[in-house]
């Protein structure tokens, strides 16, 4: 496979929840790694991952991250590692967008189970 440079205006986009954005950097069986935008008042919904770890890093804003029952504020260039199997979500509780990259070793595919 040839190097490729990627940014956001080339690669495949999509939105999911209320208004969030996200940007498939990297998508292969065993590596994921989107940006995604959460403006604010969003929230993804309560899932866990079978096989998948993955790794929340905030570029920009204050992202407030759930896990296992636990709440963790993530200000810029703070990151949180979470393992399969754990419960958790990511919401913007603040007035300002939030902007990160999400990181799945191996990649999610069909391994995302919602609650």
């Amino acid at each position: 496979m040839k190097a490729k440079v990627v940014d956001i205006q080339n690669t495949v986009h999509y939105a999911w929840g209320a208004g969030c954005d996200s940007w498939v950097l990297v998508n292969s069986a065993g590596l994921s790694v989107k940006q995604e935008t959460m403006p604010p008042g969003s929230k993804e919904q309560l899932h866990f991952h079978y096989h998948s770890q993955q790794f929340f890093y905030v570029l920009e804003g204050e992202a407030t991250f759930y896990s296992d029952n636990h709440k963790f504020i993530l200000k810029p260039k703070q990151g949180i590692s979470v393992s399969p199997k754990s419960k958790h979500y990511i919401a913007n509780e603040t007035s300002t967008d939030i902007n990160f990259l999400v990181i799945s070793q191996p990649a999610i595919g069909n391994d995302r189970v919602n609650l």
